[in-house]
């Protein structure tokens, strides 16, 4: 925010003069007078305006963890074992840490940590596409088209960019030191990025807000050592699978730092910084700017701060952790990364994502419409098993998982009934499927909603995406209610037609 020096003068609507110069420079990043005066006065005690919900604030930071492809609820948290055999599957039940509570016999690890989650088995919506763009922000609804093409003008922004937007912007907040960690992370690389054979999808960008507020994604350094085969219609891809397994040197950096330029030497940087902080107030005023254009100098700042953070560059070394950590996430893709993620939050990180993402291949991930029960016996299951409860242990003994929520969040379900093809598969099922939430104000070993004899629909307390990221939002201190201006000067609410799920809080 731009500064204004001088004496302050008290107008007769008990604004000063300064403070209604920065009113208008809060204009230029989409937040109206009534949105700054209630942002100042909630700046007073430290948080936005909470409702009458427990929990307003309680989660310090997220880790948002996203199977897309979208996993099975029969075959993860809810099995149907008296369902006829064309339903129920393969796999059979075990009971967990919470009395009456049955999860997938594949995943014995995550049984025995229910009892530090809630549980929704009754997540509805009625688009069965892979809509990351639905699920992840508050767009009212989504087709094919929308969610092939993440530059359309109709997106709203990532749940993670308005925490960063929100977070950047509260009065008081834009000219304090800039933290070593972004606000807003993806892992293990940009969504889509690493997959051939379909255009690119949309979900976690700035939307409304603009690139400036896409978030920061890392790129996966290391290598890959197991092979898996996998099927897409008539095309087979069969190669190394870093889901599946990598080597202990593999790491994570931020992309971003590249954005400096090969000819740009530390010396020089360290010149650059001298003149950097010389104009720091413009810098500021560039930020603001950059929400509204390409966001290429907000980044660019940005950089310029990660390359010189060692908070930063330890947060990212997997080296400094015992063996006996990097085991208990395992030495996967999906779990180093989560294990990342653990060490950005202790570092200052406020919302980070972990995407267990196509690779090589499109049409992969936990899209299981062929070799359903082989690839969710061999990799998926597994993987989640270890890495998610993995996570939870290591958070809840660490005494961070009562401040850090973590989310378990996907696009969809997988249809009740099997099909025949291609060694078995479930295809597209939005009406019912599962989400869980851990840590940051939410109950433990809580159950919300129940599905019906099948899975196919839910037969209590039906619950919507929206109302997951209207939760997500209260947790962490963010009101849902709020409403953000878009490009073309238009209030919008974060989230439409959304409530927190009440039964869910602790």
């Amino acid at each position: 925010m731009i500064r204004v020096l001088g004496g302050p003068k008290r107008l007769c609507d008990g604004l000063t003069r300064r403070e209604l110069l920065q009113v208008g420079t809060l204009g230029l990043l989409g937040l109206g007078l009534p949105e700054w005066q209630a942002l100042s006065q909630a700046q007073a005690a430290g948080a936005l305006p909470p409702s009458s919900l427990p929990g307003f604030g309680r989660a310090k930071a997220c880790i948002l963890l996203f199977l897309y492809g979208s996993p099975s609820q029969l075959e993860t948290f809810d099995p149907k074992p008296d369902a006829p055999v064309e339903i129920r599957g393969e796999f059979g039940c075990i009971r967990s840490s919470v009395p009456g509570l049955n999860v997938c016999d594949q995943l014995p690890r995550l049984a025995q940590v229910m009892d530090k989650v809630t549980l929704i088995r009754s997540v509805s919506h009625p688009y069965p596409i892979h809509g990351v763009a639905f699920a992840t922000t508050g767009i009212p609804r989504i087709d094919i088209p929308l969610e092939l093409n993440p530059k359309d003008p109709n997106h709203w922004p990532f749940i993670g960019s308005v925490v960063d937007y929100v977070d950047g912007h509260r009065p008081g907040r834009t000219g304090a030191p800039r933290s070593p960690i972004p606000r807003n992370l993806v892992l293990p690389w940009a969504f889509s990025s690493e997959r051939v054979g379909e255009v690119p999808r949309s979900g976690p960008y700035g939307g409304f807000l603009g690139q400036a507020y896409d978030p920061v994604c890392t790129e996966f350094v290391g290598r890959a050592t197991k092979r898996a085969r996998k099927t897409l219609l008539e095309q087979v891809w069969d190669d190394v699978e870093p889901y599946r397994g990598i080597t202990p040197e593999s790491r994570f950096q931020l992309s971003a730092v590249t954005q400096l330029g090969p000819e740009l030497t530390l010396d020089r940087l360290d010149r650059r910084r001298t003149l950097l902080e010389q104009i720091e107030q413009l810098r500021r005023a560039a930020d603001a700017a950059a929400s509204r254009s390409s966001g290429i100098d907000r980044h660019r700042a940005m950089a310029y701060d990660l390359v010189g953070s060692e908070n930063l560059r330890r947060a990212f070394d997997l080296g400094q952790e015992p063996d006996e950590t990097r085991s208990l996430y395992g030495m996967t893709l999906f779990g180093q990364a989560a294990l990342t993620a653990r060490r950005l939050v202790e570092a200052g990180g406020r919302f980070i994502t972990v995407f267990w993402d196509e690779y090589g291949l499109a049409g992969t991930g936990w899209d299981t419409h062929w070799d359903h029960f082989p690839r969710m016996k061999d990799e998926l299951l597994p993987g989640l098993d270890q890495t998610f409860s993995g996570l939870l242990i290591d958070l809840d003994r660490r005494g961070l998982l009562d401040e850090t929520l973590v989310v378990l969040l996907s696009e969809h379900g997988r249809t009740p009934k099997l099909s025949l093809k291609n060694n078995g598969g479930r295809d597209h099922w939005s009406r019912c499927y599962s989400v869980v939430l851990a840590g940051g104000g939410i109950a433990r070993g809580a159950v919300v909603g129940r599905s019906d004899t099948i899975a196919s629909d839910p037969a209590e307390r039906r619950v919507s995406p929206k109302d997951i990221l209207a939760t997500i939002y209260h947790l962490l201190g963010i009101d849902p209610s709020m409403t953000i201006t878009d490009l073309q000067g238009r209030p919008m609410p974060l989230v439409r037609e959304a409530e927190v799920i009440a039964e869910a809080l602790a």
